[in-house]
């Protein structure tokens, strides 16, 4: 399902590859966040994604009240307090995602997929 604006103009549809690839580029940008992750269902085995595949670590639901729903899977760095990652990337993917799609996020969930250090 896409999200869905309409105004006096007319109607808006935003593709949720378009805001899934938004969300991932913003949840980058947060401090402790080493990346998105992508799981190997066949192995189990998780793989940190290149910039060029961000919408593979993040999932979008519009539900049917044109409200979002995304699931990041994350890789965080070592010795960074979880709690404290997962707050600000909760508060700038809202803030951000919000702006940019004029929608309402419902929900971010955080799946911590792993732990790197960072040199």
């Amino acid at each position: 399902m896409k999200g869905r604006i309409s105004n006096q103009m007319g109607e808006i549809l935003i593709n949720t590859d378009v805001i899934a690839k938004y969300a991932g580029s913003t949840g980058v940008e947060c401090f402790g966040i080493v990346g998105m992750a992508a799981i190997n269902v066949r192995d189990g085995l998780v793989q940190l994604l290149k910039r060029d595949n961000l919408t593979k670590g993040i999932n979008v639901t519009v539900k049917e009240n044109n409200k979002l729903v995304i699931d990041f899977h994350v890789i965080v760095s070592y010795g960074v307090s979880i709690s404290a990652v997962a707050e600000n990337l909760f508060d700038s993917v809202k803030y951000k995602v919000e702006e940019f799609t004029g929608m309402e996020i419902e929900k971010i969930n955080l799946f911590v997929e792993g732990v790197r250090v960072i040199d």
